[in-house]
């Protein structure tokens, strides 16, 4: 996977390490050994951060014909509109095959590009109104963390860069690897509820929070067991209505939703890393039968589980391979 870092003068370093950090990481663990990131701008040479300190060995245009992906990691405060220039280099790329990314305010690029008409797209939350503004055909969502389309992709403010190249590293690589980078990242590997919850909202108190986050944690060692909202509240010591209340400031997430998407994250691993089947899957995660299980996982993901499986054959089959394992596959569709 060769990827193209867009760098320029005003830059800050969080908004180019992001990026770097996770997708070096996947090299670092050996996680793939074609995964390769370089910093381009308008010209070669140099660039100088926010910050004042002078990046070099900053790669010409012409990096981006390379590219499979290629990233805006973020644009100047002012938002000036897009060169024709840069414009016209992400709408050849995005015409070749490679996907295009704005993380953060680096959605202004691409919607400035006309990549985002007729679709959703996401920024950082202070600057929603300026995208609906600049780009009326785009559908703006607050409540999300990224949306990405295949082809185009865009996040939301600052650190939800980091889920955005996670979420690149799961699209490509498979959950269990993402999971790897995260951890020795030391970062949540798939962060629930989108930015809304930021937005001049009050956070919880030091010893509810902490309630929150044991429960959290014991809810992920019983996932195939029965996890009804009182179950929960019981164990943080609260009634239905605090826990549900405080749950929702900490997380962003109502508990329900909350442990639903868990239950279809440890499935959707399962599914890139087992041959188990679909019944037994289902009732690993806790969901009622393998109906239910289709059902929610489709509403989800927009693909059957079966179909989900197949997209990660080859990572199962060279896994199943190097450990001397057979791989069998599900009977059931």
């Amino acid at each position: 996977m060769k990827i193209a870092l867009y760098a320029f003068d005003g830059i800050t370093m969080f908004h180019l390490a992001a990026p770097l950090m996770v997708f070096g990481e996947v090299a670092r663990l050996n996680l793939a050994s074609d995964w390769d990131t370089q910093l381009w701008s308008d010209r070669a040479g140099s660039i100088l951060t926010t910050e004042g300190y002078t990046l070099g060995d900053i790669a010409d245009p012409s990096t981006v014909d390379w590219a499979d992906i290629v990233i805006v990691p973020s644009w100047p405060e002012t938002l000036p509109p897009i060169g024709a220039a840069l414009a016209d280099q992400l709408r050849t790329a995005h015409a070749r095959g490679a996907q295009i990314a704005g993380l953060c305010l680096g959605s202004f690029a691409v919607a400035d590009t006309g990549l985002l008409g007729g679709r959703t797209a996401v920024t950082h939350w202070t600057k929603m109104r300026d995208l609906r503004e600049r780009n009326a055909q785009a559908d703006i969502d607050e409540s999300v963390l990224y949306i990405d389309h295949g082809d185009v992709m865009t996040s939301a403010g600052t650190a939800s860069s980091i889920d955005s190249c996670l979420h690149i590293v799961r699209k490509h690589l498979g959950s269990a690897a993402a999971t790897r980078v995260a951890r020795s990242l030391v970062v949540a590997p798939h962060r629930e509820g989108g930015q809304a919850q930021y937005i001049e909202r009050p956070l919880p108190k030091a010893a509810e929070d902490t309630a929150i986050a044991d429960v959290m944690e014991w809810v992920l060692g019983r996932l195939d067991e029965p996890l009804p909202i009182e179950r929960l509240a019981q164990r943080a010591r609260m009634s239905r209505r605090n826990f549900i209340r405080q749950f929702q400031l900490a997380t962003g997430s109502t508990p329900a939703k909350w442990v639903l998407d868990q239950r279809l994250n440890e499935a959707r691993t399962l599914l890139e890393t087992s041959s188990r089947t679909i019944e037994r899957i289902s009732a690993t995660c806790g969901f009622g039968s393998a109906v239910t299980f289709r059902q929610n996982f489709a509403s989800a993901f927009g693909v059957s589980p079966t179909a989900y499986r197949k997209q990660f054959a080859p990572l199962l089959d060279r896994s199943n391979h190097s450990t001397g394992q057979r791989r069998v596959r599900g009977t059931c569709p």
